[in-house]
């Protein structure tokens, strides 16, 4: 299998990896050791996987993708500080992955905590209680829409975070408005293993 080279071959190539994850397809591409060994001199990843660092979110796994195919960025609530922007502009700018993926998923355990510190008024202790503060503006944003079910609340917050990372990098938006990169962002489903696409930005069509 050939390594995508535009943004729409690299999202082609991931949903079809989903579809192959569902279906109990995989073929567990890459994995073996000559690949292994292929890769000791550099890698060249073909997309950037920014996701929750919920342990049912393996990116790998639910892409079907195998060793140096994709730049794993993970947080909890996908949260993004300048260490994460900046790991993000390595994957895009220096390796040259066409491809951001910012993805979600449902009964996120940081946007349940978030919600309810909104509700009640207190938040978590320690550094718990700051990426809470960090997806509170998701659930404000949501409920300004009219909008208060955890799962909407991920929607948003996925849609705002492929948003922030156009705002805040200049890097990604020049590669994204020269057609060099797309922003996809992707809501997973823990019950039967799909993704669903909330937002985008740049060519994701083929």
């Amino acid at each position: 299998m050939s390594t995508p080279s535009t943004p729409a071959e690299a999202f082609e190539v991931l949903l079809k990896g989903n579809r192959r994850f569902i279906d109990s397809t995989c073929e567990h591409p890459n994995q073996d050791a000559d690949h292994r060994a292929a890769l000791v001199p550099g890698q060249a990843p073909f997309a950037v996987l920014f996701g929750c660092s919920d342990s049912r979110l393996a990116a790998e796994i639910i892409f079907d993708q195998g060793l140096g195919d994709l730049f794993v960025v993970r947080t909890a609530g996908h949260v993004a500080g300048p260490e994460v922007l900046g790991t993000i502009e390595y994957g895009v700018g220096q390796l040259g992955a066409p491809l951001v993926v910012v993805l979600g998923h449902d009964s996120c355990g940081a946007v349940t905590a978030a919600r309810q510190a909104a509700v009640d008024g207190t938040s978590p202790q320690g550094y718990i209680g700051d990426l809470v503060e960090k997806v509170t503006p998701s659930v404000l944003a949501a409920r300004a829409k009219g909008l208060d079910e955890v799962d909407d609340i991920v929607d948003v917050h996925v849609e705002r975070t492929a948003d922030m990372l156009l705002q805040r990098s200049p890097l990604l938006a020049g590669k994204v408005e020269r057609g060099e990169c797309a922003i996809a962002g992707l809501s997973y489903r823990l019950t039967d293993g799909t993704v669903r696409r909330i937002t985008g930005h740049g060519p994701l069509e083929v």
